[in-house]
């Protein structure tokens, strides 16, 4: 009797993850809820997903959220078949983006299409931030950039992962006016030590060529009870940068690291109106 009844109720706590996990929208719902162009397309090595905002006023600025690691491991050690976000942090951020500037939102290798090119599992683990990784981001950027319109500059915001290819991109590139992360893994060797996680030993770590930004203006939000990503891994990152770097790192009570951004976005948005990045709107 006991074990019928523990079968009903493993049945039913399947049914309702089911029901909860097909009643929540996938991205391309999202942005297309939003008015938003989604699209899957070419880009170096990579098929990397993107939706954008048209401008509603002329601008020479573009913004771009760049989306976190995603679904990368299924546990420790164990790596998922699809890095997929369960919740799409950065497009959230980027829907509530304030004023009416041209805004675009950039995925990584391999989420919202586990069978597009070079799929492999190395690219939300070891090599997330590979070379390739990076090239693959950039020629979207370039794309990005060209359906826009005049934009001419970039302002780079960056989830989590997505805030250390945003830190990257920003090193490598010439149009880059701010960066702005979001509990991001600026300095993943400082990371993986102080979580003892596996090297990513395919990856570019920011933190390397972190001096190259001295002259950028950056904001770097962290969260007080993140446990994932805290603030002594931004403050490393700075801490390579020329000591009159145009940086702050704003630390945010009571917030870990995936629950609660979006909520919080619109008021963290106006104190980066506050800041040296200018086009932020």
């Amino acid at each position: 009797m006991l074990a019928q009844v523990a079968k009903i109720a493993l049945i039913m706590l399947s049914a309702s993850l089911a029901a909860a996990a097909w009643a929540r929208p996938s991205a391309s719902d999202l942005a297309s809820k939003a008015g938003w162009h989604w699209t899957v397309a070419r880009a170096g090595d990579f098929d990397l997903a993107t939706a954008r905002r048209a401008a509603r006023d002329p601008s020479d600025v573009l913004t771009v959220y760049i989306e976190g690691d995603g679904f990368a491991y299924v546990s420790s050690g164990r790596r998922s078949m699809d890095p997929t976000p369960k919740d799409p942090v950065a497009l959230r951020l980027a829907l509530q983006h304030p004023g009416s500037g041209a805004v675009a939102w950039l995925a990584r290798p391999c989420q919202y299409g586990p069978r597009a090119r070079n799929c492999r599992s190395d690219y939300w683990s070891i090599a997330r931030f590979a070379p390739e990784v990076i090239d693959s981001a950039s020629v979207a950027l370039d794309r990005l950039k060209a359906e826009m319109g005049g934009a001419i500059r970039l302002i780079l915001v960056g989830y989590s992962g997505g805030g250390a290819l945003a830190a990257l991109l920003a090193e490598r590139r010439g149009d880059v006016a701010a960066l702005v992360t979001v509990a991001a893994n600026l300095d993943l060797g400082a990371w993986v030590e102080m979580h003892r996680l596996t090297p990513l030993t395919l990856s570019i770590d920011p933190a390397a060529n972190a001096g190259r930004l001295s002259q950028m203006p950056q904001v770097h939000f962290v969260g007080a009870d993140d446990d994932v990503v805290d603030e002594r891994i931004a403050r490393s990152f700075v801490a390579r940068m020329a000591g009159d770097a145009p940086v702050a790192i704003v630390v945010i009570p009571d917030q870990g690291h995936g629950c609660c951004w979006a909520q919080q976005w619109p008021a963290l948005a106006q104190r980066l109106e506050l800041t040296r990045i200018k086009g932020w709107r």
